[in-house]
């Protein structure tokens, strides 16, 4: 399970923009093993955010519609995805919180990651009860928790790029994930059979990193040379107070990605419902199925891209995001847009402009931040998108329903 000698004589451990004394020819064990982490630590979030209709309609009778309204005309759920949101964000929170402030034991970290993602599995699996299924989809946010907030720590003992591979596989995650369960599900396999055949992904997450991902080594430098510039090495943050107080050098980064965040789930938990166009090739469910679709779609486009385009303006992002917010809010209060491929193209649009501050903020981060201090720093920034999500879905609840109290709108023209 370990590495050998040969092979980690090139992993600098310092800054990964280091020159080594000659090529890493096996470096493509870490781009790759990190993809596949991002995959697999992501894989559960995913499909049990898109599974979390099936989890808990099992458990209530199906002839009993007191979930939804048809009142004033309009098709709505009464309780919006939101409240499904905060279950799956909430632990994963919680968790990437008390996360920087424990000591870095990455193999105990690992383990307990992967034991709670299988866990999670067979929790809703055999669920006799929907406590057990609730419980399942807490376990599965909390292995995402661990993972995120440890393997971006633990980037920056290798490769700036793996960052970048990292990001692109949890975009992977979403497209993978969303649509392997809506096509199992599509064939006639049972929720609990489907979740037994995904138990893979923790064994290829353990596999990943104990076997393909090279062990690195600790090489001492003073000077990074980083891309745009040379940073100088700093000590690694000691004690709860001194943690606390770096915080602060760490808000460009968090602040922006939390807005992109916030405004992003709001659509996609609070508004994406509410979205129906008549007269179309795909009914109300089919429509929503899909939309989620597309936005992974994006999100995985964007999370793959920055070896081929860096932005690091991402507050700008979240001015765009909120202009989607302002745009999907107007639209299932009026109906107003006359196609529903115009609400595709938007709708990419928001994935890629998520998944582009994400994967730009870490990479930035990978360049700017000094490697004594990148550990605790990635550890920290990864909270961002959490602090967004979660108030997205407090947030989305209220507005959805609200909505559903409107007055029908028509929609005049459906090209």
């Amino acid at each position: 399970m370990s590495s050998s000698t040969a092979d980690q004589e090139v992993v600098v451990a310092s800054p990964v923009d280091a020159h080594p004394v000659r090529k890493d020819r096996k470096l493509w064990r870490d781009l790759t093993a990190y993809w596949i982490l991002g995959l697999c630590n992501n894989y559960g979030y995913v499909v049990m955010l898109s599974a979390a209709h099936d989890i808990i309609s099992q458990f209530h009778d199906k002839t009993d519609d007191d979930d939804e309204t048809v009142s004033n005309g309009r098709n709505c759920h009464i309780v919006s995805t939101g409240a499904i949101l905060l279950a799956d964000i909430l632990p994963s929170l919680f968790v990437k919180i008390i996360m920087p402030f424990i000591p870095f034991w990455v193999n105990l970290r690992i383990a307990t990651a992967v034991g709670l993602s299988a866990a999670g599995f067979l929790l809703v699996g055999f669920a006799e009860a929907e406590w057990m299924a609730l419980l399942g989809v807490i376990v599965t946010s909390a292995s995402s928790g661990i993972g995120e907030t440890t393997f971006l720590a633990y980037s920056s003992l290798f490769d700036k790029n793996v960052v970048s591979t990292w990001s692109s596989g949890t975009g992977g995650a979403g497209v993978i994930g969303s649509l392997s369960y809506a096509m199992l599900r599509g064939l006639g396999v049972s929720a609990r059979d489907t979740m037994l055949i995904m138990l893979i992904f923790p064994v290829i997450e353990a596999l990943s990193f104990w076997m393909l991902l090279r062990k690195p080594i600790i090489l001492p430098v003073t000077t990074v040379e980083s891309t745009e510039e040379l940073i100088a090495d700093e000590p690694p943050l000691e004690g709860f107070k001194e943690k606390i107080m770096y915080i602060k050098h760490l808000v460009k980064y968090m602040v922006p990605l939390a807005l992109v965040y916030f405004f992003e789930y709001f659509i996609n938990q609070g508004l994406f419902e509410l979205v129906f166009f008549d007269n179309t090739f795909l009914d109300k469910d089919a429509q929503y199925r899909w939309l989620n679709v597309d936005y992974q779609i994006g999100v995985f486009i964007s999370r793959s891209s920055v070896n081929l385009f860096q932005l690091n303006k991402i507050w700008l992002m979240s001015v765009f995001q909120f202009v989607n917010v302002v745009y999907f809010l107007t639209e299932v209060i009026y109906f107003y847009t006359p196609n529903i491929w115009i609400v595709f193209v938007i709708v990419l649009w928001e994935g890629l402009l998520g998944g582009g501050a994400y994967v730009n903020t870490f990479y930035r981060m990978s360049k700017e931040i000094s490697p004594g201090r990148r550990q605790f720093a990635m550890s920290m920034v990864v909270q961002s998108d959490s602090y967004g999500i979660a108030l997205a879905g407090f947030l989305a609840i209220p507005v959805h329903n609200a909505i559903c109290s409107l007055p029908a709108a028509v929609r005049s023209v459906v090209w």
